[in-house]
């Protein structure tokens, strides 16, 4: 499991260093659990994994509103002074999670966002945790 870890972690650098203005990137389970992370400690990476987990949710009970929608978050875009933060589904049960300055390219990121949850979705995914794993 760590092995696995460390490899998530260095495919995120390709995400992180080829968009310029890309200040953050991290992969979450649903639950909010960083799985991954490039850019950031792993305080800042833990703190943005829960809150995406909460974005998440609530993107997906907005989305249950749209009368042909299954309710799944497939990306969320938010702007505010200073970046962008983006967030899209990366596999069953995990996330992509990216914090960036101003100046990025908004296109170019979801283009490489999109581009790495195929290359690497399998990887990217969080199976659901049963009783006896929880303890």
């Amino acid at each position: 499991m760590i092995q696995q870890r460390a490899n998530m972690d260095w495919m995120l650098k390709d995400l992180a260093e080829g968009v310029p203005q890309t200040r953050n990137v991290v992969v979450l389970s649903s639950d909010g659990l960083r799985m991954a992370q490039y850019g950031a400690d792993n305080d800042t990476a833990d703190r943005l994994a829960a809150a995406c987990a909460g974005l998440q949710s609530l993107a997906g009970a907005v989305g249950a509103e749209l009368p042909h929608s299954e309710g799944r978050m497939r990306l969320v875009v938010i702007e505010m002074d200073g970046g962008f933060f983006y967030l899209m589904a990366a596999g069953a049960g995990a996330f992509l999670a990216v914090l960036a300055d101003e100046g990025v390219d908004a296109g170019l990121m979801g283009q490489r966002m999109r581009d790495l949850v195929i290359r690497i979705g399998a990887h990217l995914s969080s199976p659901p945790r049963h009783d006896e794993q929880a303890r």
